[in-house]
């Protein structure tokens, strides 16, 4: 009988270092951390249009698709008008940046959709600006966080391992996307 209950003690003693091994690797890893939340919600403001909005744009896993659409319209090109729907994957990048700083006040947009001919406008002015960037699908947005350093922000980026990162000290931004990884 001491066996048996020692069997049992063993084996809870196993699930429990399992369970908690299980729940601290992913605690420990800022993508599948934040996959648990009920509701993924960002604070955003153009910098350039002056508009802001916090919203929830998924819930319990599933987007929500009015909010996404909020989103894409506060992400267009100021310049043109011209709207592109946003990749959500550039979204959950967004929002797990939020959940590692926690900042006060909104994200701020620099720059997020860019129409074909405002990117080849910039690139005849700014160097760096990519033919193919990602900015024209809807794939990248150049931010920065009030409050938050611009390499702690870049860092964080960095840490997430989601897509491309750069960093642009001299501007005060750093650039997202959902392509390949790739820092610069």
């Amino acid at each position: 009988m001491q066996e048996i209950a020692s069997t049992h003690a063993n084996r809870r003693t196993f699930l429990k270092i399992g369970f908690f091994g299980i729940t601290s690797a992913i605690l420990a890893h800022p993508l599948l951390a934040a996959a648990g939340s009920k509701h993924r919600i960002l604070n955003l403001v153009n910098l350039h249009t002056g508009e802001s909005l916090a919203t929830a744009y998924r819930s319990n896993g599933k987007l929500i698709h009015r909010a996404v659409d909020r989103i894409s319209h506060l992400m267009r090109d100021h310049r043109t008008g011209e709207i592109m729907p946003v990749d959500p994957d550039l979204l959950d990048q967004l929002h797990h940046i939020v959940n590692r700083i926690k900042p006060r006040e909104p994200i701020n947009i620099i720059s997020g959709y860019r129409s074909p001919r405002t990117n080849e406008a910039l690139r005849k002015i700014t160097p760096g600006v990519a033919s193919d960037s990602l900015h024209m699908e809807g794939r990248a947005i150049d931010i920065r966080i009030p409050g938050c350093a611009t390499k702690a922000l870049y860092r964080v980026a960095v840490d997430l391992s989601a897509g491309g990162v750069g960093y642009y000290p001299k501007s005060r931004f750093v650039h997202l996307d959902t392509g390949p990884v790739r820092i610069w």
